[in-house]
């Protein structure tokens, strides 16, 4: 399948995923406290979706490696939509935490698949563009999909969950007509015959990257869960101003990594990119502590924003290129580190916020130098690899 073609589709596709994920964002804590939740079972409603990534992922990835992409995401998203009808339908808390749990398993599906469909059409040099585009369709479904389900919510709090699990439903066709499937039969067939090769990669330089992204994920995650309070303390910033913000943040990173990412790795290097996204995310940690307005806000966090968005996809470029196992094999596990990151994240972040206001972004500064500093060590083994 032509690239061109394939590209926007895969853009689309993971576009509405994201926005049926976005949806029931901000109506979960409000449905599940309906239900009967305590706010330690509503952490836990949210953990156990991640939980089942971090399992899951590189499952969904070999899979995809042995049977085709397509199938795959198909299933991925089928899993999406029924825990989103599923949701719709709860009335206790236990059918809560089931729709989670079979929605986390089956869409863990989607992430690695699609950026191993990625780096089926792609070229290694565009490898990087082909993973921003992607990024950049997750951004924009996280920017539009909480926006939706806050104004539905308005006159049902169930109506968002049908709404999420019709967008899914639509998703499903659209990849069911008009996905061709990326893998050929020859590679299907070689993938049955190398778990060895697969072992070795993931021992091999490439496991650094893997850790590297699990620093990036746990900065990340643990700003995403304390900067609310922090600018509601500094700043006096409200929760509709707070959601511009975001939104500026999400809307620059998008750009950047539908725009920027593809032209810089096939300049630069995907290595290249990933440090400098490193230095500008440590710089924006730095900057968040200055904040004292809405603007301030807005600009410091876009800065961390535009760093933090082309390192996930340069990564992906990059693994997908060195490492010596199939490319879902590889997406998975790199998807299975980014949810543990989002995991122990938001709780790290609170406990360090618990302590002092600066801590959760003074710590991802620090997280930000070593995630440098392993960058540089899997470089020089990397090379030493090549010349041995």
């Amino acid at each position: 399948m032509e690239t061109k073609k394939a590209l926007p589709i895969l853009f689309l596709v993971m576009f509405l995923v994201m926005v049926g994920f976005g949806i029931i964002i901000p109506v979960l804590p409000f449905y599940a406290e309906k239900i009967g939740a305590s706010p330690t079972e509503l952490g836990l409603l949210m953990a156990v979706y991640s939980l089942m990534q971090l399992i899951f992922a590189p499952m969904w990835g070999r899979i995809s490696d042995r049977i085709g992409r397509k199938p795959v995401i198909m299933i991925g998203i089928a899993g999406l939509a029924l825990s989103f009808f599923l949701m719709a339908i709860s009335n206790q808390l236990w059918m809560l935490f089931a729709a989670r749990i079979i929605g986390g398993f089956l869409s863990s599906a989607n992430m690695p698949t699609t950026m191993a469909y990625v780096a089926d059409i792609t070229t290694p040099e565009d490898r990087g563009k082909g993973m921003g585009i992607i990024g950049a369709a997750v951004g924009l479904g996280f920017i539009f999909g909480p926006a939706i389900g806050g104004i539905f919510s308005e006159s049902s709090l169930t109506t968002p969950f049908y709404l999420a699990g019709a967008s899914s439903l639509i998703t499903f066709f659209l990849v069911m007509f008009l996905l061709k499937e990326s893998l050929s039969k020859e590679s299907r067939h070689q993938a049955v015959t190398k778990k060895r090769s697969m072992w070795k990669a993931f021992t091999g330089p490439a496991s650094i990257l893997f850790i590297l992204q699990l620093f990036i994920s746990l900065s990340l995650s643990g700003l995403e869960a304390t900067f609310a309070y922090y600018a509601a303390e500094k700043a006096n910033i409200g929760t509709k101003q707070l959601g511009y913000i975001f939104m500026i943040m999400g809307l620059a990173g998008a750009f950047v990594q539908g725009g920027l990412v593809g032209k810089m790795t096939k300049k630069y290097g995907e290595g290249n990119v990933i440090q400098v996204g490193i230095i500008i995310s440590a710089i924006g940690f730095g900057l968040i502590l200055l904040v004292n307005n809405f603007t301030t806000a807005a600009i410091f966090l876009t800065i961390f924003g535009i760093g933090n968005g082309v390192i996930r996809p340069s990564v992906s470029a990059l693994l997908t290129k060195t490492s010596t196992a199939g490319h879902g094999s590889a997406t998975g596990l790199l998807s299975s580190f980014d949810s543990l990151g989002r995991i122990v994240g938001p709780p790290l972040g609170g406990w360090l916020f618990s302590i002092g206001s600066g801590l959760p972004y003074i710590s991802g500064a620090i997280l930000s130098a070593v995630a440098f500093i392993l960058y540089r060590v899997y470089s020089q083994r990397a090379k030493r690899v090549q010349t041995a």
